[in-house]
């Protein structure tokens, strides 16, 4: 039985793949820039409600870890498999 992979429904779904690629090169690139010393780094991003601004330091690191990792899923990039466990 094949299975297909549906991304979950986020606020990041009516956007191309191609936009959500770039929104998660930046923010990756602000991930390591972070790390290697360099901030604070500004990530910015539209929606039709706007255009939006988030300004992240080292402080919230976590914060723009969650970030990559929602705009991860929406691609359907890393995401696990569950795990099957089978006794014998």
């Amino acid at each position: 039985m094949l299975t297909y992979y549906m991304p979950p429904k986020t606020m990041w779904s009516n956007l191309s793949k191609e936009t959500l690629r770039i929104y998660l090169d930046q923010a990756q690139q602000a991930y390591n820039d972070l790390l290697i010393g360099n901030k604070p780094i500004s990530v910015s991003y539209s929606q039709e409600t706007g255009a939006k601004s988030v300004t992240y330091t080292q402080a919230n690191l976590q914060q723009l870890q969650g970030y990559i990792l929602e705009l991860q899923r929406t691609l359907g990039i890393n995401r696990r498999r569950a795990m099957r466990i089978r006794f014998r």
